[in-house]
């Protein structure tokens, strides 16, 4: 997740995503020269047209027609290349990424409600047509997103106890909430969950899911040393290790004391073993 916070948009070089050049002033006899070269070379082409050997632009229909070879003498056949499939559209991943960072930081600054594909791509330095080539609808890009957070999720620490385990998780997450982009954006996303269904079980697999992919790793290590017992309630415990955290970063957003986090993992190891 702080990568994508963090990482700073790439503006775009595609033409399709830049305005048109103006093209600069001639003077009359300096336009007439150009016009008789025009005309005894062949007819000019049309303004934006893509000039010899211009590559494709970048998110349109790669062109698969073959071009003859450099150097090939006139007449010569044309190489054969590779070509896109039909209708196949060409995303720089490089400008995904844009996209993606694009999002968070519109998050934190409009909110959901009041971000639209147009501040994103504005941000991004793309164009309105590379982010719908990609999402359908800001719902769905936003989905899309969240859910990959789920997928990511934090290193499960291996410091050999429970209790230096649980420090070093709560270290590492309290780091993450503290974000600027996530202590906005989450309770953002928070209150559209509440009207949103899909919006709810995205942002559900996002901070439980990955959250508790981690916290099962802290327990199943400190079984097989003897920690804790083997037959505990898991989901009672895996409750225990995310719970208080993410109330007070999350929810009631308070302040952490001097040394919370080592008293905290401190608390839960000794109810853990309780279980």
């Amino acid at each position: 997740m702080l990568s994508l916070m963090t990482t700073s948009p790439t503006n775009s070089t595609d033409p399709a995503d830049r305005a048109e050049p103006v093209e600069p002033a001639r003077s009359p006899a300096g336009a007439a020269g150009s016009a008789g070269a025009a005309g005894s070379a062949g007819a000019a082409a049309p303004e934006g047209a893509p000039g010899p050997g211009s590559a494709p632009a970048d998110d349109a229909p790669a062109s698969g027609a073959p071009t003859p070879a450099s150097g090939a003498p006139a007449g010569a056949a044309p190489r054969p290349r590779r070509r896109a499939p039909a209708g196949a559209a060409v995303l720089r991943a490089d400008k995904t990424e844009a996209i993606r960072v694009a999002v968070f930081e519109e998050l934190a600054a409009v909110g959901y409600a009041r971000m639209s594909i147009e501040g994103i791509a504005r941000r991004a330095g793309v164009g309105k047509t590379a982010v719908y080539r990609r999402w359908r609808s800001k719902l769905h890009l936003v989905l899309d997103l969240v859910s990959a957070l789920a997928v990511q999720g934090l290193p499960t620490p291996d410091t050999g106890s429970l209790e230096g385990d649980l420090r070093l998780l709560y270290e590492l997450t309290a780091r993450a909430l503290r974000h600027p982009v996530a202590s906005q954006v989450i309770p953002d996303l928070q209150a559209e969950a509440a009207r949103n269904d899909d919006m709810a079980e995205a942002l559900q697999k996002a901070l439980r899911e990955g959250q508790e992919g981690v916290a099962s790793g802290i327990v199943r290590a400190a079984v097989n040393r003897g920690e804790l017992s083997a037959d505990l309630d898991e989901n009672l415990a895996l409750d225990l290790i995310s719970g208080p955290l993410y109330w007070r970063a999350v929810v009631v957003r308070a302040k952490q004391p001097k040394g919370y986090l080592a008293r905290l993992a401190a608390a839960t190891a000794a109810g853990l073993r309780t279980l």
